[in-house]
């Protein structure tokens, strides 16, 4: 495919990364008073409005498994995959009205600072290494790798070399401009990913006769999101209770994802901009998933050759878009990747400087936290390179193992979150003992995994039950052992939970006013959510 991409496609991928770097210089260059601080570098000055923090949020969860694997699993059996995309619309609002008063208020930089004022410092160490370990293993070397396989595919760049440009050039500018320049290249890259995205979807509806010839090639079964409890990959039981409990820990309690959060200007603005992302999180299904159905409907009217579903989109891109689109599309690629690449790199960077860095030496001054924040960057640039040949050799079913270690141990971190806002009674010994038997389940699910074929009765049963199903199922083991344990150990004091449960923050004085344009919003968006429920039922 490479061999269509002409002069001014290169032209136009060329203006992409030219554009970023102005972008990143301009906003680093913005707010030179906070430039030097903590706060500045790390979370943006605390000044960031909501909609490049919705933006942001759209952008940075974007990566390589949505650019193929949402299109690659629709082409493969239709919508249903969408499921989690739709979810996180109705999970980013519990981010925004359930999550954020208490983040704000208690001026934290990290997730697992957090934990340590709800708990105990051993909670957070726990969520600090977890965290740290699997972005290094997972997110961040597989978006590196994604970024190579981009510039191989689709403009014939050798693999290491495509990798390389995404990592440095990603890493510059994260590097020097923190999360200020990363939130306003992610504004940027989500004009270019939802422009390249609808470019490819509509070029591919004309190619296919329209939405309705499209519907009659597929069938309806491609086009409904609830599947029956039997499906072994989206049972609509999972749907609706494991999803969920995984959506919680990953938009309402990684650091990834809620660092945005915490730089808003105020809780008014971050909560819209987890409402506007929440609008935006409703486009994957039809600017990514629907592609992947379209190359599915071409392919069987003999219009597409598709020698596998993974390779839907690449294959829509080569086939139907003319000279300068394809250059438009790739950039929007390479703005997923970087945008995700960009925001695991200032996330991880903020956990090492604040949950270790800082620990270690309480006095750091403001200047030495920015500059072993930059050097942690470079060090995860270093250590993302450097886990790529161990990607590339090892089995693609085991990575995938590797990636899912986070889902099965996430369970726990959402109980001690969304229960510990709650309920005042639960302590330290609670929180260790559900996030350490989360871990030893999370765990053991994962080597009974791979080693299922040689196992028998119960044993086998563990193995084999639905990931969806047994994160509820963990996630009620977790809750149980956190509520009872924490029942044989004193109450925290009152003072050690002012301002981190409902019943502690005063709310009348703490500013968690609905305000009419929120709500109205918020209840907009959970009646579309409906709307699209309804209309892929079958």
């Amino acid at each position: 495919m490479h061999q269509q991409v002409q002069g001014l496609d290169y032209f136009i991928i060329a203006l992409y990364f030219i554009c970023v770097f102005v972008i990143a210089w301009w906003a680093t260059e913005r707010e030179k008073s906070s430039r030097g601080t903590s706060a500045g570098y790390f979370l943006a000055g605390r000044n960031a409005g909501w909609f490049v923090i919705g933006a942001s949020l759209f952008a940075s969860n974007i990566g390589s498994e949505h650019l193929v694997g949402l299109a690659g699993t629709g082409a493969a059996s239709g919508v249903a995959v969408a499921q989690f995309e739709i979810l996180a619309s109705l999970i980013l609002l519990i981010l925004g009205w359930v999550f954020v008063p208490f983040y704000l208020k208690s001026q934290v930089f990290t997730m697992p600072e957090f934990l340590e004022r709800r708990y105990s410092p051993g909670a957070r160490v726990y969520l600090s290494w977890i965290s740290i370990v699997g972005y290094v293993l997972t997110k961040i070397s597989v978006t590196i790798a994604a970024g190579g396989i981009v510039f191989e595919t689709l403009l014939g760049i050798d693999f290491w070399t495509g990798a390389i440009i995404v990592v440095l050039i990603t890493g510059l500018y994260t590097m020097l401009g923190g999360l200020r320049a990363v939130l306003y290249t992610d504004l940027m890259q989500m004009f270019v990913l939802i422009g390249g995205a609808v470019t490819v979807t509509v070029s591919g509806l004309i190619a296919v006769g329209g939405w309705g010839a499209m519907y009659e090639i597929a069938g309806s079964s491609f086009f409904n999101v609830w599947q029956p409890m039997s499906d072994p990959n989206f049972p609509w039981t999972g749907i609706l209770f494991g999803a969920p409990i995984l959506g919680v820990w990953y938009w309402c309690t990684d650091q990834f994802i809620v660092q945005r959060v915490l730089s808003a200007k105020g809780e008014k603005d971050a909560r819209m901009g987890t409402i506007f992302g929440g609008y935006l999180k409703i486009l994957p299904l039809f600017i990514f998933v629907i592609p992947g159905v379209i190359a599915y409907c071409l392919s069987q009217s003999g219009k597409l050759q598709l020698a596998q579903p993974d390779q839907a989109l690449p294959a829509l891109v080569g086939a139907l878009l003319p000279v300068g689109f394809r250059g438009l599309v790739v950039a929007g690629l390479l703005a997923a990747l970087m945008s995700s690449l960009s925001s695991v790199f200032n996330s991880c960077s903020t956990l090492i400087t604040f949950d270790i860095y800082k620990k270690m030496h309480p006095g750091a001054s403001e200047r030495q936290l920015v500059l072993v924040g930059r050097i942690a960057t470079g060090v995860l640039v270093v250590f993302g390179l450097m886990w790529i040949p161990f990607i590339k050799t090892i089995s693609g079913q085991l990575y995938q193992y590797l990636q899912s270690v986070q889902a099965y141990i996430s369970p726990p971190i959402a109980a001690v979150f969304l229960l510990g806002i709650f309920f005042r009674r639960l302590n330290a010994r609670g929180a260790m003992a559900s996030l350490l038997t989360g871990f030893v389940f999370g765990i053991g699910r994962l080597v009974a995994e791979i080693n299922k074929d040689r196992l028998g009765g119960f044993l086998y049963e563990y193995a084999d039950i639905n990931f969806l199903h047994f994160a509820f199922f963990l996630f009620v083991v977790c809750s149980a052992v956190l509520i009872i344990v924490s029942l044989t150990a004193p109450p925290p004091s009152e003072d050690k939970l002012k301002n981190l449960t409902y019943s502690t923050t005063g709310r009348s004085k703490f500013g968690l006013l609905w305000q009419r344009w929120d709500v109205r919003l918020s209840i907009l968006l959970v009646a579309l959510v409906g709307l699209v429920w309804i209309y892929f039922s079958g």
